[in-house]
């Protein structure tokens, strides 16, 4: 079964209906909530992991679309500014999933986007600003 990682962008009379309920439900998806920001009467931003059979999973996609719910394939492009970054390794302290590792010759930041979860926790605790994020 294919899993794939995407962002959903819901328009704020969405935000509370039970639509991943029916991803699980009635299209026997498996999900992984990776990034959730949802406030009432706002627009709100997921990011999912889903896991399911190709058919089911294009029927599902299909049903959020539906809806008017943006998707987007996750992209874990983190950018690194080689002029402003000095390979501190804070990024590697705080990223909770080993995404970032300190490569023993060179001693500088490696990144595995493989293992990345878009939790942003590496941007923010960068402290000269090298990073970025792109979805």
């Amino acid at each position: 079964m294919p899993t794939k990682k995407i962002v959903l962008k819901f328009p704020p009379r969405l935000v509370e209906q039970p639509i991943i309920y029916k991803l699980v439900k009635d299209f026997d998806l498996e999900f992984n909530i990776l990034k959730a920001n949802i406030m009432p009467d706002e627009e709100g931003l997921l990011v999912l992991e889903l896991t399911g059979d190709e058919k089911k999973y294009n029927e599902g996609i299909k049903y959020l679309k539906s809806f008017g719910i943006l998707i987007q394939p996750l992209s874990k492009d983190v950018v690194l500014d080689k002029e402003k970054c000095t390979h501190c390794g804070a990024c590697v302290t705080v990223c909770p999933v080993g995404a970032f590792t300190v490569d023993e010759k060179t001693r500088k930041i490696v990144f595995d986007n493989t293992k990345c979860i878009a939790c942003e926790l590496c941007i923010n605790a960068c402290p000269l600003q090298a990073m970025e994020l792109h979805f």
